[in-house]
């Protein structure tokens, strides 16, 4: 039985492949990690912003009835005035 052999040029090629192969398979992998330690960046940063939406919607909430507060104040002026009115009347006599 006679065995095989390929030539030198054909074999350097396939180790010259098989390295170039484990390069790329490296860089991919880096790039990967790269990207997942990105991904967790956006992620946590996310988390965080949607704390404090949250926590500004919450006090932010009831913003919508400074206007009726403003109305509210208007009426207590005028009844303060009446009573300063009628005080003064009553402190006169």
């Amino acid at each position: 039985m006679t065995s095989a052999t390929l030539p030198s040029d054909v074999v350097s090629l396939w180790w010259v492949t098989l390295a170039v192969g484990l390069v790329v398979a490296v860089v991919v992998v880096v790039l990967l990690h790269l990207l997942l330690k990105a991904v967790k960046k956006v992620e946590s940063n996310v988390i965080e912003l949607w704390r404090t939406a949250t926590t500004v919607a919450r006090n932010t909430a009831t913003t919508w009835m400074l206007n009726e507060t403003g109305k509210a104040l208007q009426q207590v002026k005028k009844e303060a005035v009446k009573h300063d009115q009628l005080l003064s009347k009553v402190t006169r006599s």
